[in-house]
């Protein structure tokens, strides 16, 4: 018995392990499509990011706007979130909630309706302490507006992708 859960244990649906073109380059990365979703090895995927580890507030936001103008709120996710892990305690929720705001809109893009009305409804929540006075020129009330729109949006029958992404400055 204990033989047949350790043979359980180490098998696996991946390529055949001998086969040289099943196993991925050592240090290469999976391919990921434009909405971070992996795809197999060897496949054309998106260029990852080539950025500083971490960027300063002006150049984050600046980055993450444009990824989320060109379609790619998986990646501009990856910017909020590597501010958001590199903050002061001041603004961490701050970060927190613009990559919870990514990551709506990837989950919306990827067609998880609730699990991107979750996480939008989190990122709006999170915003809600930086509305008087908003760090960095985030247009926090923009932002708590254009979310609520979008997450009526998304909860009615029939609802479309936006064709525009929210403005993180105001």
């Amino acid at each position: 018995m204990r033989r047949l859960l350790v043979t359980l244990a180490t098998m696996t649906t991946s390529p055949h392990p001998r086969r040289p073109e099943a196993r991925p380059r050592p240090g290469a990365e999976r391919p990921r499509d434009a909405l971070g979703r992996p795809l197999p090895f060897g496949a054309k995927g998106v260029v990852p990011l080539d950025l500083p580890a971490v960027l300063p507030p002006p150049a984050a936001l600046a980055a993450a706007q444009h990824l989320l103008d060109t379609g790619r709120p998986f990646q501009a996710h990856e910017v909020l979130e590597a501010a958001w892990k590199s903050a002061d305690a001041r603004d961490r929720g701050l970060w927190r909630a613009l990559t919870q705001l990514a990551v709506g809109i990837t989950h919306l893009a990827r067609g998880n309706t609730c699990g991107g009305i979750a996480v939008l409804t989190r990122a709006g929540e999170g915003l809600a302490p930086y509305a008087a006075r908003p760090p960095y020129e985030v247009d926090v009330a923009g932002l708590r507006r254009w979310i609520d729109r979008r997450v009526a949006e998304a909860a009615s029958p029939g609802w479309a992708q936006s064709p525009r992404p929210p403005r993180l400055l105001g």
